[in-house]
């Protein structure tokens, strides 16, 4: 990770987490889900019990501030977040750059989240975090559960590209 990611994305985010209250979640229990994202087509799939359910378009890390490859686990849900930034706290609503949920991943400061500029989805414009217009990230959110895989390929393999073009 690089040392300006740290100040570029300090997007600590507070709010309520969502599930409940003695950590349990009941919500697609027993159901095997993963989130696949390719960087190089700024999509993400949902596949649940090895079939897509969902397809979305997002933004990806811009080229001074990729986003991550590798394999992740979802640690936390925030709906309606505040963003956080050396120097700046923005509220929720409609100026905040997160927008309006949050899915954080086990690597710090990177996450699946809305965005105040739809306009940006489907290009490499975020310090690396992948982004969604906000009513595609409340849908995905109500979806995903901490503990869920996320997968975020740099290339696009023969199995990405059936993954992305077979009928859901």
């Amino acid at each position: 990770m690089r040392a300006n990611r740290t100040m570029w994305m300090a997007a600590l985010v507070v709010g309520a987490m969502v599930g409940r209250a003695d950590g349990a979640d009941t919500a697609n229990e027993g159901s095997v889900r993963r989130l696949v994202v390719s960087i190089p087509d700024r999509k993400l799939a949902v596949v649940e019990d090895n079939h897509v359910v969902e397809v979305y378009a997002v933004a990806v890390g811009a080229p001074n501030s990729p986003s991550p490859t590798g394999t992740f686990t979802i640690v936390n849900r925030v709906a309606n977040p505040t963003y956080y930034h050396p120097g700046k706290v923005i509220a929720p609503g409609p100026q905040n750059p997160i927008g309006t949920r949050w899915i954080g991943l086990n690597q710090k400061g990177y996450g699946i989240h809305g965005t105040d500029e739809p306009s940006s989805i489907g290009y490499a414009k975020s310090h690396g975090c992948i982004r969604l217009r906000n009513a595609d990230v409340e849908r995905l959110f109500e979806r995903v559960r901490p503990g869920d895989v996320v997968e975020l390929h740099a290339e696009q393999t023969p199995e990405l590209h059936q993954l992305f073009t077979s009928t859901y």
